[in-house]
């Protein structure tokens, strides 16, 4: 039964909720995220096995979806929709699927949520998935019936049963650890910066410019240049100054290592390296 679970109880801390004064509010629901953080740091060493599970599947050519009804699946949405952006993932890679579909991201869908037939017709091409479930609530079926859980179990909420409050905080910040980390260890950043950026507007060109600055250690018209000399490609204006290779070069070095800039970097200044060995025995 649902008034069984944890999430749907009542906290007494906002009991008076109605009646507090809008700091009063801002303070008890600061307050309160802090029990959402623990539970996520103690589900860190399954977060870590998904993180892992995910780049395995990537790397060999697979894909990521997240499904989810309500909150869970417009945070689900929202990760996977700001991947392509920030990693320069093709959107094929990361998918999503909401419950009533994508009217559901900002119309109330909740009868789409009991619809087994539905259900059962999204899941249809997903067959063979490894599946990673992220639950707010400790012991549920789900995690029972998934290959691996994430069980982040948070306290009653601050307005009983809005699950968008502390279980939505951490169902994010779980997302946010997935795909983070899978992207860096495929290679998808360098160091902490975002070298698959989509240069799309002033704002981000702005930032291309000072993340080749930062990472081939050259001058602001440097950088300028290289992006312009790149075809205003991240990954290829990072290596190209930091290998002294040609644009071509560049792309072939990244192709071979599969988008990963730090090994194509690395591949690069192993090649000019000649090595002599000495033996006084001959």
């Amino acid at each position: 039964m649902i008034s069984r679970l944890k999430t749907e109880r009542q906290t007494r801390a906002s009991a008076d909720l109605d009646k507090l004064s809008a700091l009063e509010v801002a303070t008890l629901m600061s307050r309160q995220d802090t029990p959402a953080i623990r539970a996520v740091r103690k589900a860190l060493p399954q977060i870590a096995e998904a993180i892992e599970l995910i780049q395995r599947r990537l790397a060999a050519g697979g894909r990521l979806i997240y499904v989810g009804s309500g909150t869970s699946g417009r945070i689900g949405a929202l990760d996977a929709s700001e991947c392509s952006p920030t990693f320069g993932t093709d959107p094929e890679t990361i998918q999503y699927e909401i419950a009533g579909g994508d009217r559901a991201l900002t119309n109330a869908s909740e009868a789409s949520e009991d619809s087994t037939e539905l259900g059962v017709c999204d899941m249809a091409a997903s067959k063979g998935a490894a599946t990673v479930a992220i639950i707010c609530n400790r012991g549920s079926a789900l995690a029972k019936v998934a290959q691996l859980a994430i069980e982040a179990g948070v306290d009653p909420e601050v307005l009983t049963g809005s699950m968008r409050l502390k279980a939505g905080t951490a169902q994010k910040i779980i997302c946010n650890m997935l795909t983070t980390g899978a992207m860096a260890r495929l290679g998808y950043v360098y160091g902490n910066m975002m070298v698959n950026l989509q240069l799309k507007n002033e704002k981000l060109n702005e930032r291309g410019v000072a993340i080749v600055l930062r990472i081939a250690k050259v001058s602001r018209n440097n950088a300028e240049t290289t992006l312009k000399a790149a075809a205003m490609k991240m990954p290829v204006a990072v290596v190209m100054p930091r290998s002294k290779v040609s644009k071509a070069k560049a792309i072939r070095q990244l192709k071979r290592k599969h988008g990963n800039v730090r090994k194509a970097i690395e591949a690069q200044a192993v090649s000019t390296y000649t090595l002599c060995s000495l033996d006084s025995s001959y």
